[in-house]
């Protein structure tokens, strides 16, 4: 794994798992880093996280309806099938909830948000891939999606990846700053945030 330029989900995951994971993660990143120099033609078992991710900002758009989108994705991803599920299940939870509570018109932030925040000669994290709302006539959310069931992200964690976020999103002030992440055990805390 090449730690010059770095997403943050995958930074947090590292610094936050315990050895041996840190030593998974390390030796899979080895591992599919020799399969791409080596041009193999095998197919793997896919990515899982992009798919499902841009289904879940489909729906917010309107564009899709994720329980409808679910099933074919597993259709393509079989072993895949409970991560869909459950991650499925936990977006609409979040989602429905919060558009039921707030009960206020909500638009899709067309103009794409991301940044990369430099670690002085360290390498940069970058921050891509992010669910950008309006709400009502002024708030917004700047959503980033970390997705891992371990290590789970710890309240830590989700302080410092806001905190990096916060220091290179510019044209959004922190308070609007989340991370989405579904594997903390109770469906309510699914969002953090400052």
């Amino acid at each position: 794994m090449s730690f010059e330029i770095v997403g943050l989900g995958k930074l947090l995951r590292v610094m936050y798992a315990d050895k041996a994971g840190r030593i998974s993660i390390l030796r899979g990143d080895i591992r599919d880093a020799i399969r791409r120099e080596s041009a193999s033609s095998t197919k793997g078992g896919g990515d899982f996280y992009g798919p499902f991710w841009a289904d879940a900002k489909r729906h917010v758009a309107g564009e899709v309806d994720l329980r409808a989108e679910t099933p074919q994705r597993i259709l393509k991803n079989t072993r895949r099938e409970r991560l869909y599920e459950i991650s499925r299940d936990g977006f609409l939870l979040w989602w429905e909830e919060k558009r039921r509570l707030r009960n206020e018109p909500f638009k899709i932030i067309e103009a794409s948000v991301k940044a990369r925040y430099d670690a002085l000669g360290l390498g940069a994290v970058k921050i891509e891939n992010i669910l950008a709302i309006t709400v009502g006539d002024d708030g917004h959310r700047i959503i980033y999606p970390y997705f891992c069931e371990d290590p789970s992200l710890t309240d830590e964690a989700a302080r410092l990846g806001l905190w990096v976020m916060s220091q290179c999103i510019v044209g959004y002030a922190a308070k609007d700053m989340r991370i989405w992440t579904l594997f903390r055990g109770d469906p309510t805390r699914i969002l953090i945030r400052h």
